[in-house]
């Protein structure tokens, strides 16, 4: 999620508990072997070491992390990890969503953008291949369950996407039947995150729709110029109805803008979702 700090709030679908793969344990890191694939979560900050990092925009990066390679995160799509750091002196954690696909094993990735307000940020941007960050978790946060919706819409502003990313690959990887509608709002072109995918996503998922927003869109834009309004919800999301849900993410004072725009859409406060 980066530095929003929105993940206070959150309506949730579906039993958490239902789908955990672990139990209660005073231990630090909690394992547990299913078909030979080890599920990882830790409640106190753990190190994991950098082993790639990749340039999305000019400003966002994706930083992978190596775990043992039979071993992966026991998180559902959505959930997250905090990134601990003692910064001038002070321990601070941000809480981001890996944007890997769930159950990928070795490694998880997580996509962050640089803010010069943002501690953490700036840490990650700042760290080198090879060198360990702590992080706790994965929590459980505004999460897809299987089965919940057959009409799924993502509302996204800047990094928002994150959450987004992680369970549009799933949804599509493991060929579920929902039908998905992203908006995905950015100041500029160059600020798109992962636009190469979803213009991917769109030739070859006939069930994937993508509408970009822009603020200070190129000449000859084929998309929305300005913010999300409410024209753009209603053409370009699901209608409101017992079969769909919306995953909503972004800065916070977008978050609460649309939220209530969507309530006054008709989409009900339960079938709207925030990672």
């Amino acid at each position: 999620m980066g530095e929003l700090q929105h993940r206070f709030k959150r309506h949730e679908r579906g039993s958490r508990e239902a789908f955990s793969c672990t139990a209660p344990s005073d231990l630090d890191m909690m394992r547990v072997t299913m078909n030979v694939i080890t599920r990882l979560k830790s409640k106190t900050p753990s190190p994991y070491k950098l082993t790639h990092i990749e340039t999305n925009t000019h400003d966002t990066k994706t930083f992978r992390f190596e775990l043992p390679a039979d071993a992966t995160l026991d998180m559902l799509p959505g959930d997250f990890l905090y990134v601990h750091a003692t910064i001038n002196g002070k321990q601070v954690k941000r809480a981001y969503t890996p944007s890997s696909l769930p159950g990928t094993t070795g490694f998880f990735d997580l996509t962050v953008k640089r803010y010069e307000a943002g501690s953490v940020s700036k840490y990650l941007h700042d760290q080198q291949i090879g060198e360990t960050v702590l992080m706790s978790g994965p929590n459980t946060g505004g999460h897809w369950v299987d089965g919940m919706a057959t009409r799924v819409g993502f509302v996204a502003g800047g990094t928002g996407i994150t959450p987004m990313i992680s369970i549009i690959r799933w949804i599509l990887t493991k060929n579920i039947d929902a039908e998905l509608f992203l908006i995905v709002a950015n100041k500029t072109e160059a600020d798109i995150i992962f636009r190469q995918e979803w213009e991917q996503n769109v030739q070859e998922h006939p069930n994937f729709h993508c509408h970009h927003v822009l603020e200070q869109p190129p000449l000859e834009w084929s998309g929305s110029i300005g913010r999300i309004t409410p024209n753009i919800l209603q053409h370009h999301l699901p209608a409101a109805d017992a079969a769909t849900c919306i995953f909503l993410c972004g800065p916070p004072p977008m978050v609460d803008a649309l939220e209530t725009t969507l309530k006054g859409l008709g989409y009900p406060e339960q079938a709207i979702i925030l990672p």
